[in-house]
C-alpha cells in the first residue's frame, strides 16, 4: 500500500498577523501548527462553548482574529485564522 503523501500547502510555514502572533506567537508556522496552538490557547481559557463544544467564545485576544465577533464555530475559526497567516 501507497503511502499517503503529505500536502505541501499545509505544511508551508506562514507568518501570522500581529493579532494572531498574540496568541500562536510571531515565528512562522505550518498551518497545521497554528490550528493546534489556537486549540491549546482555547482550551486552557476555557473558551469552548460549555453546552455546544463546536462553538468558541472570543476573549479579547481572539476578537481581533474572529473579526469582532463574539463566537464562531470550528469550520468559521479555521477560515477566519487563514486570512491571519501570509
Amino acid at each position: 500500500m501507497a503511502k499517503r503523501k503529505v500536502n505541501a500547502a499545509f505544511m508551508k510555514p506562514l507568518t501570522p498577523s500581529t493579532a494572531l502572533a498574540g496568541i500562536v506567537g510571531t515565528t512562522a508556522l505550518p498551518r497545521t501548527q497554528v490550528v493546534k496552538k489556537l486549540w491549546a490557547y482555547i482550551k486552557k481559557n476555557k473558551l469552548q462553548d460549555a453546552k455546544n463544544r463546536r462553538m468558541i467564545n472570543a476573549d479579547t485576544k481572539l476578537l481581533a482574529v474572529f473579526n469582532g465577533k463574539k463566537t464562531v464555530n470550528m469550520f468559521e475559526m479555521t477560515k477566519l485564522v487563514s486570512k491571519h497567516l501570509s
